[in-house]
C-alpha cells in the first residue's frame, strides 16, 4: 500500500494542534520528539516535521502528499496549493503596522514609506492592487523590529493576539487578510494515493471503498495460512472508516460509546 506523506510544522503553536488533531483522527505516532521524520503504528502514515517556511515546497514538489499549514503560506504561495478542509484553528491575521506615534489615516498614507516583511509576495500584491507606492523590505523573523531600529517605517507580519505589536511600541492599521491552520493536498495527488483521492470525491465513494474493504476482508478471513493478508485488509477497511466518520462529523470516540451502551444492553440480556 501507497504510504501517505503528511507535513506538519516543526515546531510551535501549529505543531501542538496538528499533533493533537492527527491523534483525534486515532493516528498514533511514536518516538517523534526531535525527528524530522516518523512513522504512524497504527496506519500506512509518515510524518514530516518540517520549518513553516520549507512546507509549500514540499507540497508543491509533490515531496509530501499533504500538509498541515497555515493559509497565509498558501496565500504567499500564490494559492498554487489546493486547500480540501479548513481546520478552524491557529487563526491569525496578516496586517500592516506602524509606530504608535505614526498618524495614520488611510493605507495611503503607506505611499513612500518603506514596508518590512516576510510576506513578500502577500504586501506587493496588497500594494500593486491598492496603487500604493512603497518599498519593500523582506527580512526573515524579527520583522515586528525594524521599524524600532530603523531598518523600515511600517511593518507587514501575522498578528495573533496583538501582544507582540504592543511590546515594541506598534499598532496595526490595516488587515490584508485573515488566515488559519488548512488541510492542504499536493497536485501529484491523482497520481500517487488513492486514499487521499477520496477526500477530493467526496462522502459516498468513501463509503464505497468501506464496502469493498469489507468484502476483502471477508474473504481473506476464510484462508487461514495468511494472516498478516487478513491483518493488513483489517487496517485497511479502519482506516477509510476512520476517514468516512470524519467526512460525516464524527469521531472514533463516538463510536466507542456506541459499543460500550452495547455491551450494557448484552450484559443486562445474560
Amino acid at each position: 500500500m501507497q504510504r501517505i506523506k503528511i507535513a506538519i510544522q516543526k515546531s510551535g503553536r501549529l505543531n501542538e494542534e496538528s499533533l493533537s488533531l492527527l491523534k483525534k483522527c486515532g493516528i498514533n505516532i511514536d518516538n517523534y520528539k526531535d525527528q524530522l521524520k516518523a512513522s504512524s503504528v497504527n496506519f500506512p502514515i509518515d510524518v514530516f516535521f518540517l520549518r513553516n517556511s520549507d512546507i509549500p515546497q514540499y507540497i508543491i514538489d509533490g515531496i509530501v502528499d499533504v500538509a498541515i499549514i497555515g493559509e497565509n503560506l498558501i496565500i504567499e504561495n500564490d494559492n498554487k496549493i489546493d486547500i480540501i478542509e479548513r481546520l478552524g484553528f491557529s487563526k491569525c491575521k496578516v496586517s500592516i503596522a506602524v509606530p504608535n506615534k505614526m498618524e495614520f489615516n488611510s493605507i495611503m498614507d503607506l505611499n513612500d514609506l518603506k514596508i518590512a516583511t516576510s510576506y513578500p509576495n502577500t504586501l506587493n500584491n496588497f500594494l500593486n492592487k491598492e496603487s500604493i507606492k512603497a518599498r519593500t523590505h523582506v527580512i526573515n523573523g524579527s520583522v515586528e523590529i525594524a521599524p524600532n531600529i530603523g531598518l523600515s517605517d511600517a511593518i507587514c507580519d501575522i498578528v495573533s493576539s496583538g501582544s507582540t505589536l504592543y511590546k515594541n511600541n506598534l499598532k496595526e492599521v490595516y488587515v490584508i487578510h485573515y488566515s488559519e491552520a488548512v488541510l492542504a493536498v499536493s497536485n501529484t495527488i491523482d497520481k500517487k494515493s488513492n486514499e487521499l483521492r477520496l477526500f477530493k470525491k467526496g462522502t459516498n465513494k468513501i463509503a464505497q471503498k468501506v464496502g469493498e474493504e469489507a468484502i476483502e476482508l471477508v474473504i481473506e478471513s476464510k484462508d487461514d495460512d495468511n494472516e498478516r493478508l487478513f491483518l493488513n485488509e483489517g487496517a485497511d477497511l479502519l482506516f477509510h472508516y476512520l476517514i468516512l466518520l470524519q467526512e460525516k462529523g464524527y469521531k472514533l470516540n463516538d463510536v466507542l460509546n456506541v459499543l460500550k451502551l452495547r455491551n450494557k444492553f448484552t450484559t443486562k440480556l445474560k
